[in-house]
């Protein structure tokens, strides 16, 4: 078996306000897979739909299009390397990962997920006035695929709007006052890495600001990294980051958690141990055949 792997990008139209950054650590990521000696072809997520065959036993990607999820799905099914997964890219959508973390006892806010045509109005109101609006059934791509609200009447216009927008789910979190902190993690090494949006400018749509700039409440860095590691393997994710607030007694939640984000603050850093955590799945890959 051949070391050829076949890397999918990710297309634009999923990289709201970062196209240039996720282009740049998938980019970094197969230079160093190359420098390890492996064969790389690459193709975006079109390109990869309109593969009549693919050949390379293994595949790391990128892809956020649901076609291109279905069809990665099919090639893990038939044996392949998939990394990461896609039922694990499948698993970070807002629904699938709201329930799988809070069944896993990972710190998390409390939530709800309501119908948004119906809403349990009943059901919202346990949350309190301050409350984040997250469509159920994908990642963020438009701004108000996330909202925040300071009351009800605010929530329930915002999921209003979502139904007519014919998002029919939507995850609701209880706000969490305290220090937001951004994180990146590879599973299987020792990168790991966070740091406070604020004070960088780091965002999307700006949203962060809505906790503001940091205190520096103290944490244990420790228990943060083994609380990601443990939602990165429930969701079956091995290069991910996510959110994070941290309370003013110290105690963590994990607010959102993502496949293969930009890396973009330590992106020279982490495509090393991304290189390195593709190489090992293949290795892992391989060995499990000759057994």
């Amino acid at each position: 078996m051949k070391n050829k792997l076949l890397g999918v990008s990710r297309g634009s139209q999923y990289s709201p306000n970062h196209i240039g950054n996720d282009a740049a650590i998938f980019e970094l990521a197969v230079e160093y897979l190359r420098k390890k000696g492996y064969e790389v072809n690459l193709c975006s997520e079109n390109e990869f739909l309109e593969k009549s065959i693919i050949e390379e036993d293994f595949i790391f990607n990128m892809a956020r299009d649901k076609k291109s999820i279905e069809r990665l799905q099919e090639q893990e099914d038939l044996g392949k390397m998939v990394i990461n997964s896609a039922y694990g890219i499948t698993n970070c959508t807002r629904e699938k990962m709201t329930t799988l973390l809070i069944d896993a006892h990972i710190p998390h806010p409390k939530s709800v997920i309501v119908d948004t045509a119906n809403p349990d109005l009943a059901a919202l109101k346990t949350l309190g006035d301050k409350c984040w609006l997250k469509r159920g059934d994908f990642h963020a791509i438009h701004r108000e695929d996330v909202s925040f609200s300071r009351n009800q009447e605010v929530a329930e216009n915002i999921l209003r709007e979502y139904s007519l927008r014919g998002i029919t789910r939507a995850v609701v979190n209880a706000h969490l006052e305290g220090d937001l902190l951004k994180f990146y993690g590879v599973e299987g090494t020792d990168f790991f890495y966070w740091f406070y949006p604020n004070e960088s400018s780091h965002s999307k749509f700006g949203l962060e600001k809505i906790n503001g700039f940091s205190q520096g409440i103290p944490f244990d860095l420790s228990y943060l990294q083994q609380i990601c590691n443990k939602a990165a393997s429930t969701l079956n994710i091995q290069i991910y980051g996510g959110d994070c607030v941290v309370g003013y007694d110290g105690n963590m939640k994990i607010i959102d958690f993502n496949d293969w984000p930009s890396f973009a603050p330590c992106r020279q850093s982490a495509a090393p141990y991304i290189a390195e955590c593709i190489s090992n799945k293949v290795m892992e890959y391989k060995h499990a055949l000759i057994l």
